[in-house]
């Protein structure tokens, strides 16, 4: 049901371009997991969320950002876009620590953070591999 294998064209027949096409890049190539999209068992595109995880966990100023949410005229009323935001939600809560400088910039830019994301196996019913760090690692300082 859902998926990220979708193109262009299929794109923007289906859905209204709110933003436009470089917007919608920047996103799935900065937060390509807050960037869903559910497919029918067809291949009808049936709708999109798209967001971002913003602020700092060492300041402990986090949140999530939904940026767009739109489903197709004849999927909805069925629950989907709550689903969406369910999913957008559980991934939004699942860092565990920044990782200061990780990904190398080009351009003279300033290297960018990364985020080390988890999810508890069901063995750890307290939950305590995923409880986030107060503050952000170098890349050296991963195990």
């Amino acid at each position: 049901m859902f998926s990220c294998s979708i193109s262009e064209a299929q794109f923007s027949l289906t859905f209204h371009f709110q933003y436009g096409i470089p917007f919608y890049l920047q996103y799935l190539a900065h937060w390509p997991e807050y960037f869903i999209v559910a497919e029918a068992p067809g291949g009808e595109l049936m709708g999109y969320i798209m967001g971002k995880a913003e602020g700092s966990v060492a300041r402990e100023e986090w949140h999530g950002h939904v940026t767009a949410l739109s489903v197709a005229p004849e999927f909805r009323r069925l629950g989907l876009a709550a689903k969406l935001m369910e999913m957008l939600e559980e991934i939004s809560e699942s860092v565990y620590r920044t990782v200061i400088e990780y990904y190398s910039a080009s351009n003279g830019e300033p290297d960018e953070d990364a985020y080390d994301m988890r999810k508890a196996l069901s063995r750890d019913t307290e939950k305590k591999s995923i409880i986030p760090l107060p503050h952000p690692v170098r890349p050296e300082d991963i195990e």
